[in-house]
């Protein structure tokens, strides 16, 4: 998807655009027996940091958006609890996906000379910081 609008991007009349990535706060810090997850969403990282590499002298800005327990059917199992890395098993908070859409309109509506990289949007009290 991403080749295919940058070929736009750099061929329109203004040229350029932005591409904002979907990545995961697993792309900073693993969830327990999740390495195909976990190598996908690094991957979208380093493809990320490419496009904006790349795209820069197109005036294409690329970021990424790590959500971390949205409230959707892909976290519903946990409100039932799911693997903590010390090896228990927890419930986890999860957020309204509303504000991941705030994110993503917030990045997406600046100006071309401006760019959000990376942003991190998550449940206030999940475990990621110091988790593991």
């Amino acid at each position: 998807c991403a080749q295919e609008a940058i070929k736009l991007m750099k061929a329109q009349d203004p040229r350029g655009g932005r591409i904002i990535n979907n990545g995961s706060i697993s792309a900073h810090t693993p969830r327990p027996n999740s390495a195909p997850y976990t190598a996908t969403k690094h991957a979208i990282t380093g493809l990320t940091k490419c496009i904006s590499l790349d795209g820069r002298k197109y005036d294409i800005a690329c970021g990424q958006i790590d959500i971390g327990n949205a409230a959707t059917e892909m976290t519903e199992r946990m409100t039932a609890g799911v693997p903590q890395a010390d090896g228990t098993t927890a419930v986890e908070p999860r957020m309204d996906v509303e504000h991941v859409a705030a994110g993503v309109v917030y990045m997406a509506n600046l100006p071309l000379d401006a760019n959000v990289q990376f942003m991190t949007i998550m449940a206030t009290k999940m475990p990621f910081i110091g988790r593991g």
